[in-house]
Formats: structure tokens, sequence, C-alpha cells
């Protein structure tokens, strides 16, 4: 009689797995696509769905881009291109920000990556070794910290207020590494998923702080483009040790397109060169050829902004209506953040609610702050203005229902 599996203790059908699975698999879920997937299937179910929950531009890629693809399809084999990216498109994004933010960065510190989450991942094994400590402010994007576990390194929440407008600030960072040593600071401005940028001199301050720490600071302005109350500033305006990441997804409405750049010291561009062409070889060739044609599309991505915009006032005026009434205005980006501890103690709960009884899909925001989310959710409203209203009128309907 034969021995089969019964002395082990694997418990998957047929052979099943060789060991335990690695405990890098072993991360949170990115909340905001459980969310949509469920927005999905009650789609499919032939039920009216406003999504206010992922954080997608509802317009297409920009007319030029399109028409630029096509050319590239018609003209070009659509090889691998250099790791780094095509030389065309990375004197591109180096005059981008001679034009806009009056910064002079050479071609060759800009790395063209599969949208910005590639250049996070790169950024972080350039960086970082196992179990160095990453600043991070709290609420914010969920896979920053994700993506550090994964990896091995330690995300540390530095805990903002909405009485602060969400913003760190050097002394929080300071006490921070005073406890115990820090190895970088990432954050976005405009932030995701609150809206608020470091306006004023508070980016410079952020930037100098790091530096008088000896600590790499990463700038995510991957929502630059998308500011309602100032212009955004670049990180690289202050210092040349400065990571920035950006990408086409947002300002730009290339989100399918995994397109994005990271700007880098010169020290860091071969290392990350050998990471890229080892891990990704090259970002989707057919983007890069696209995202030539992006920086010439201001016209159409100018309009779209002030759909963007139109849809937060007319949100910042409804959703009060509807009972949402603690949220700061956004300064970028296309979100609002609103407490609801008044409404339940658990977001996730109510957001389901939402979906289920109005057909409008948010975000809990347990997402971005695993302490306090419980309190928040987050309304994405890039959509159509149209679409933004019946959102505005079906929540203002069902709050009714619940006095």
């Amino acid at each position: 009689m034969s021995q089969s599996h019964s002395s082990d203790n694997r418990t998957t059908e047929g052979r099943g797995l060789p060991r335990p699975l690695a405990v890098r698999g072993d991360i949170d879920p990115f909340i905001v696509m459980d969310v949509l997937r469920t927005a999905n299937e009650m789609q499919v179910r032939g039920e009216d769905v406003v999504h206010m929950e992922v954080g997608q531009p509802g317009t297409p890629a920009p007319r030029l881009v399109i028409e630029a693809a096509h050319a590239a399809l018609d003209a070009s084999s659509l090889g691998y291109t250099d790791a780094l990216g095509l030389p065309e498109l990375r004197a591109k994004i180096a005059a981008y920000y001679r034009a806009r933010y009056a910064v002079e960065v050479p071609a060759e510190r800009v790395v063209v990556t599969a949208g910005s989450s590639a250049a996070f991942v790169l950024a972080f094994l350039a960086l970082l070794e196992t179990g160095a400590r990453v600043a991070i402010p709290t609420p914010g994007y969920p896979c920053y910290r994700h993506i550090l576990s994964a990896l091995g390194v330690e995300a540390v929440s530095l805990e903002t207020s909405s009485e602060g407008r969400w913003s760190p600030t050097p002394e929080l960072l300071t006490a921070e590494n005073a406890r115990k040593q820090l190895d970088a600071l990432l954050l976005a401005s405009p932030a995701n998923p609150t809206g608020t940028m470091l306006v004023g001199d508070a980016l410079q301050r952020i930037v100098e702080a790091c530096e008088a720490l000896n600590i790499w600071f990463i700038s995510d302005e991957i929502y630059h483009g998308l500011d309602y109350t100032e212009a955004s500033k670049t990180a690289l305006a202050y210092s040349d040790r400065a990571i920035v990441i950006n990408s086409f997804s947002k300002y730009f409405s290339m989100t399918g397109w995994r397109i994005g750049w990271m700007v880098v010291p010169q020290q860091l561009v071969r290392p990350i060169e050998r990471l890229a062409q080892n891990l990704y070889i090259c970002a989707p060739a057919i983007s890069q050829h696209a995202a030539l044609a992006a920086f010439d599309a201001t016209e159409e991505l100018e309009a779209n902004k002030a759909v963007y915009r139109a849809n937060r006032d007319l949100l910042l005026e409804e959703l009060p209506k509807a009972g949402f009434r603690e949220i700061l205005p956004a300064d970028g980006a296309f979100y609002l953040y609103a407490d609801v501890r008044h409404m339940t103690n658990d977001s996730a709960v109510l957001a389901r609610q939402v979906l289920e009884q109005t057909g409008v899909a948010a975000t809990p925001g347990t997402d971005f702050d695993t302490g306090r989310g419980a309190h928040y959710l987050r309304f994405c409203y890039a959509g159509t203005t149209q679409r933004m209203e019946e959102a505005a009128l079906r929540l203002v309907t069902w709050s009714k229902t619940k006095r």
C-alpha cells in the first residue's frame, strides 16, 4: 500500500505546494481595488454604479497621445527600448521641468518606468536595505507601506491631522528620527487621500529637514498639474538629492498605459538602470512613444482639469447636505476626505451600505490610515460632472432616509 502525503501538513489539492509561501506576499490588500471589484460585479448584474472609489480620470488619454500611439504602431516594431527609456522621452521630461518649474534637470537623470508603481519599487530597492525605516505621513497612499513591507522595510507612520491640513512638519519628522534613526521620508503633495498640498514654504522646509537629518527624501509628485489653490512645487527646486516620482496616469489621463518616470541623483542612475534591466527590461514601448505627445496636449488636459475643479466645487456644496459635513477643501488631486465619525465607527461598513443602497462607490479610510481610517471616507471626483451630480442626488436622498 503506497504512502502518499499523510505525514506532511500540506492542505492544497494534488501534490500541493513544496514549502510554505514567502511572508513577503502576506501584505494587506489594496482595499479600493476590492471595492472596485464589488462595484463592477453590481454593474454586471445590471445596476448603475457611480464610481467614486478608484483614483483615475474619467477621461481618455488626450487625442494627440492616441494619434501618436497609432503612428507608432504603423511605423515601429515596438521592440525593447533602453532600460532607462527612450532618449527622446527622457529629453521631453527634462524640458518639462524647465518649462513648468524653471528647474534644470539633465535628461541623463530621468528614468522612464512602468507607471509610478515600478518607480517606487526601483527607488526602494536602490536606497533601502532590509530593516530600513521610512517615514510616511498618515493618512496616505496604502501601497507605499505595502510595497515596503514586501521588501522587508519598516513603514513608520507620521500621524498628521486635519487641523494641520494633513501635512507633516519638520518638527514631526525630527522627533521621530530622534526616537529611532530614519532612512527616508516619502510623501505626496498634492496628497492622496486628502487632496491637500504643502503650501507656501512647507515643502522647502521638509526637504531641508531631510538634508539636515541626512535621510533620503522621496517626493511623490504624481498629482502635479491637478492643483486648484496654488501651483505645485517640485522638490527638485530645493535639492539635487531628492528622488522625484511622477506619472502620466493622473494629469495626463493615461492610467492604463502604465507609464511614469523618476528623477534621481546622478549616482543612482546606474544602480537603478541595472535594477530596471533585470526586473522590467523597459517600460512599454507603445506607451513611451505615445507619451512623447502628452506634453503637447495642454489645452485638452486643462479642460479636463476644469471639469475636476467644477466637480470639487459641486461636491463641497452638496456632500454636507448628505451628512458629510467635515471635509477639508482639497488643494489638488481629485479627492475629498470626509470625516464620518458622527455616522459610523466603521467606514468599511458605511462604504458597503452606501454602495448597496445608493450605487455610489466610495473608499473607506482604513485603506489610507489603519488607525483612524474607520472614521473617514474618500470620494474621488474624477468622473464627469453629470455623474457627480447624480452621485450627490443619490447621497442626499439616501441621507434623508437615515434621519
